[in-house]
């Protein structure tokens, strides 16, 4: 049994300790540090929902960009569509220089513009 009473000292008990942490926690005594702790976090949570945001308006920024270019290109292609067909069905030749630039034209600017989408979209990629 002496061995028993030595090993009961305060020091020795772990489970002692865990009652005593959880009674001062209860009693209020570390609410200074706990309140750190959550200030800590709240700071962290905000930053990086800060960073969350900035990517979504970015992404945001680039899916408009993208569209706004897509459409003036759509716009600045109607006219030399518009002389490609009528050249074709009006029974033009394709040697013909202006309707041969025009269907280069409607060649280029799609290709151009698709480039410099793929070139943003893998730029943005991590």
């Amino acid at each position: 049994m002496a061995g028993v009473a030595e090993g009961s000292g305060r020091g020795a008990d772990p489970g002692a300790d865990q009652d005593r942490d959880l009674v001062s926690a209860l009693a209020g005594k570390q609410a200074g540090r706990d309140q750190a702790v959550a200030y800590r976090t709240r700071r962290v949570v905000l930053a990086s929902h800060g960073v969350m945001q900035d990517q979504k308006a970015g992404r945001r920024r680039s899916r408009a960009l993208a569209l706004a270019s897509i459409l003036l290109v759509i716009l600045a292609m109607g006219p030399f569509v518009w002389r490609v067909t009528d050249d074709i069905l009006g029974g033009e030749r394709w040697t013909d220089v202006a309707t041969q630039g025009s269907l280069w034209i409607c060649i280029l600017f799609p290709a151009l513009v698709a480039a410099a989408l793929v070139a943003g979209w893998l730029r943005q990629r991590p």
